[in-house]
């Protein structure tokens, strides 16, 4: 596969980047029309790639891209997962290049990276996808059925893709959800991930005065909604950073000694972690390691706050309204739809009566685990070993990949999650990259993990 990326490299390069160039911003609506132009561009590369088939369908929501092509239907079927929707990009001014016009240049480290919004999330691991499938079609080196579903609304939670697979459910009939939308531990240190994080993400609207009050007629008497919200926000963790919610840890489930023994395995550089980010110290929950607190704990986190007057210069008044977005990420086990319910209860039970409280639930999922003994798994940790030339770590995701879980329900099909980002590559902040080394990485890892898992 080497010999044909370096042979291929500048197609690649092109194709990849008339996706990235589509600014398919699920989480906005006035960007519905490029949803729909970044699906049609998937199924023509699917269809330049090799597939028998490849369409964009109707959902509730975004469309949906399925392809397929067939060897054998007595073989093996992989199913390729993966989200061609993308953050919205803001703030633009922190970008140091245009998020919609992706370019290769060097990081801060003087390696080459794609940089561009999606570069690796996602539309850059799934490329790997089509290239490692194109490769092993025109080498004549395919030896299973592989199947496409790609989805354009991943990161507002997938609402409409399990309507749309459980009436689909016949067609996408496989033995493997192979999904490259994660993060490995560290370039050197190679990981797949055995489990992922569900979430709750809800927005919380306090009310105080029925408009905007002159802050010096009225200040020091009636209740500032910004500064109630606040208070209320910083007693949601205590002291030992556990979430305060009564009934939040109810269905977690402990790990045992040797299991965390097990994950312990993975390396961590604390201190590299800490200069990753530009902090320096660390905090999360009591009795737990970062790496633990990470991928098999559950936290709180506020995404964003806002209300009364953020323009240039002064405007005094006490305003009547602040917002606020929380989520919640889950363990496997706990319910996203019971842990919303005791926090919306919790929210309205600790609200001061001089103001009014809404908790408005936007979008939750659950978390899943794999079995580490699969083929499918084995297959993936025998191709990265070959090419990284170390045995990959199993590791827990901390971020949420909702769907999975669902599509895992409804087909009876474990994921397999063999991603490629690094925390370098800053998905969901200004900058996004993916670095040409793991871009290339993926794809001959991807193709290997064909070989092996017919083992």
């Amino acid at each position: 596969m080497k010999q044909y990326i370096e042979d291929n490299k500048e197609r690649f390069f092109e194709e990849l980047f008339s996706l990235l160039r589509i600014p398919s911003v699920s989480a906005k609506k006035d960007h519905k029309a490029d949803m729909r132009r970044c699906a049609e561009r998937l199924a023509v590369l699917l269809m330049e790639a090799g597939a028998d088939e490849a369409a964009v369908y109707p959902s509730d929501g975004n469309p949906v891209v399925f392809g397929k092509k067939t060897i054998d239907p007595k073989l093996k079927t992989v199913m390729v997962y993966g989200h061609y929707d993308v953050q919205p990009p803001e703030p633009l001014e922190k970008w140091d290049s245009d998020p919609f016009e992706p370019e290769i240049r060097k990081d801060p480290t003087g390696r080459d990276a794609i940089y561009g919004r999606g570069a690796n999330d996602d539309k850059g691991q799934l490329f790997m996808h089509i290239k490692a499938f194109e490769y092993l079609l025109r080498s004549g080196k395919l030896r299973h059925n592989v199947k496409f579903i790609f989805e354009g609304e991943e990161e507002i939670g997938s609402p409409s893709l399990p309507a749309w697979v459980k009436a689909n459910k016949r067609m996408l009939r496989s033995d493997v959800i192979l999904v490259s939308d994660t993060t490995m531990i560290s370039e050197k240190v190679p990981s797949i991930n055995c489990g992922m994080r569900g979430m709750a993400y809800l927005e919380v609207t306090l009310t105080g005065p029925d408009k905007d009050l002159h802050s010096g007629h009225y200040g020091g008497t009636v209740a500032n909604p910004i500064q109630t919200l606040c208070d209320i926000i910083s007693s949601l963790i205590d002291k030992d950073g556990r979430v305060t919610v009564p009934g939040f840890y109810d269905d977690v489930v402990e790990l045992s000694r040797a299991d965390r023994a097990q994950l312990a395995r993975a390396p961590f550089d604390m201190e590299e972690f800490k200069s990753s980010v530009g902090v320096k110290a660390l905090r999360g929950e009591k009795g737990y390691t970062p790496l633990e607190r990470i991928g098999i704990r559950p936290c709180l986190d506020v995404c964003g706050i806002w209300g009364g007057y953020i323009g240039e210069g002064a405007k005094t008044v006490l305003p009547s309204v602040a917002h606020a977005k929380i989520s919640m990420r889950l363990v496997p086990n706990q319910s996203s739809a019971k842990i919303t319910r005791l926090f919306k209860k919790h929210l309205e039970k600790i609200a001061p009566k001089y103001c009014k409280i809404e908790v408005k639930p936007c979008e939750g999922g659950e978390g899943f685990l794999i079995p580490i003994s699969s083929p499918a798994f084995q297959a993936a940790s025998k191709a990265m070993t070959e090419v990284y030339g170390v045995q990959p770590v199993p590791s827990r995701g901390g971020g949420s990949i909702a769907v999975l879980a669902d599509m895992q329900k409804i087909l009876g099909v474990d994921p397999l999650l063999m991603g490629f980002g690094l925390e370098r590559d800053t998905i969901h902040s200004p900058n996004e990259s993916y670095l040409l080394k793991q871009f290339f990485a993926g794809m001959e890892s991807i193709a290997k993990f064909y070989e092996y898992y017919d083992d």
